[in-house]
């Protein structure tokens, strides 16, 4: 039928093409074959990629299609992304996705995609990495949500890659369960460094304060508000939201609309984890709430004191650091009767000296001691005269 309605049209004044009849058929919408054109390009384009064969497509979204493709000189296979042509003249998706390939290969450490290769084929700009074969963590809550056990153990790879990230001075801004892949063996690796940015880059963090960077669910307050300064406290918030959707089945603060989540980060109340999922332990809630504190001093400073506390809790006992801002809580609101006081106070750091541990606190409490031994031995004195 469609060659028919082809030779008919091709007599006429206005020929017509496959397109617009598939179209008029009802075969595929004008946004399938949008799609389909833009599929083609890029992968026509990644073909003639020197030194590689392209295999099959792995997926795509709106900034880029990734494909599973060979490396012919090292027989390994590999995964490449594909900046889609329509941004070909734009300068400012060009840089971010450059400046991807220019973090990643800065980073090398077994729970982060690696970055092998960067380059420009026709008008399609390509960036070549480590090909992770398995699923994200995403993909895997959409089924079931994670047990504790299992959660922690992912949780502390991200949060190793985490590490190495900020130790050399990169900041990932977009923890997210679709940015970690998991492999068939259970290795997690923290993938996509298209927001990450360094540090110290003040001319970065200046152009683009004001705006937030990340993504709605799992953003950090300090990322909403566009602050000038963002640090590693921020990817362990992201992380934190991570792991309380992978725990609990649902993120952590949900809305109509990105607007609506972003606002419910800033001014609403976490419900804690352990009351959506009641057989989350103790000390696996607690690491979690303070990970997702609204104000990053209230968080874990780094990733050391994260590890640390997961460890622990991954062995049954209690947090270190998490323990600590509770207990120092609730200490202070008894002694100044004040129920509203925990969001005031400052938690307490364990490596900081406590005044129970001063010399003069130790003399008071001999003191005190002999104090109520002597008025005993009087008593009794007392008691045996009369």
């Amino acid at each position: 039928m469609c060659n028919a309605q082809l030779m008919e049209s091709s007599s006429g004044d206005a020929p017509r093409t496959l397109a617009d009849v598939l179209i008029d058929q009802d075969y595929v919408t004008e946004h399938q074959l949008d799609r389909l054109r833009s599929e083609f390009e890029a992968k026509k384009s990644s073909q003639r990629i020197p030194g590689y064969r392209i295999k099959r497509k792995l997926g795509s979204g709106a900034m880029a299609t990734v494909f599973l493709a060979k490396q012919l000189s090292l027989d390994r296979l590999v995964a490449v992304k594909v900046l889609p042509k329509k941004f070909s003249d734009n300068t400012k998706f060009i840089e971010r996705f450059y400046k991807e390939g220019r973090a990643a290969a800065q980073l090398n450490h077994p729970n982060i995609v690696s970055a092998y290769d960067v380059g420009k084929a026709g008008d399609h700009h390509y960036f070549v990495m480590e090909y992770v074969d398995g699923r994200t963590v995403h993909e895997r809550i959409k089924k079931r949500r994670f047990g504790e056990r299992e959660a922690i153990s992912i949780i502390k790879q991200i949060a190793r890659a985490m590490q190495h990230a900020h130790e050399r001075g990169f900041i990932h801004r977009d923890i997210k369960p679709k940015n970690i892949m998991i492999t068939s063996g259970g290795i997690a690796k923290l993938a996509d460094l298209g927001l990450a940015r360094a540090i110290a880059d003040e001319e970065a963090a200046k152009a683009e304060m004001g705006r937030a960077y990340g993504t709605p669910y799992y953003i950090s307050p300090e990322q909403i508000r566009g602050e000038l300064k963002i640090g590693p406290t921020a990817d362990i918030y992201g992380l934190g939201a991570t792991f309380y959707h992978m725990v609990t089945g649902r993120v952590p603060f949900e809305g109509k609309n990105p607007s609506t989540v972003m606002h419910k980060h800033l001014k609403h109340d976490l419900l804690p984890p352990d009351h959506i999922n009641p057989q989350l332990s103790a000390g696996c809630a607690q690491v979690i709430e303070m990970m997702l504190a609204k104000d990053p001093v209230d968080r874990y400073r780094d990733a050391s004191e994260l590890l640390e506390d997961l460890d622990l809790i991954s062995q049954g006992e209690a947090p270190h650091y998490a323990r600590q801002v509770l207990d120092h809580t609730h200490f202070t609101a008894a002694l100044t009767d004040e129920v509203a006081a925990p969001a005031a106070v400052r938690r307490h750091d364990p490596r900081e000296p406590s005044v129970f541990d001063s010399p003069a606190f130790t003399v008071v409490l001999i003191i005190l001691a002999f104090s109520v031994l002597m008025n005993i031995f009087l008593l009794v004195w007392v008691l045996s005269r009369t």
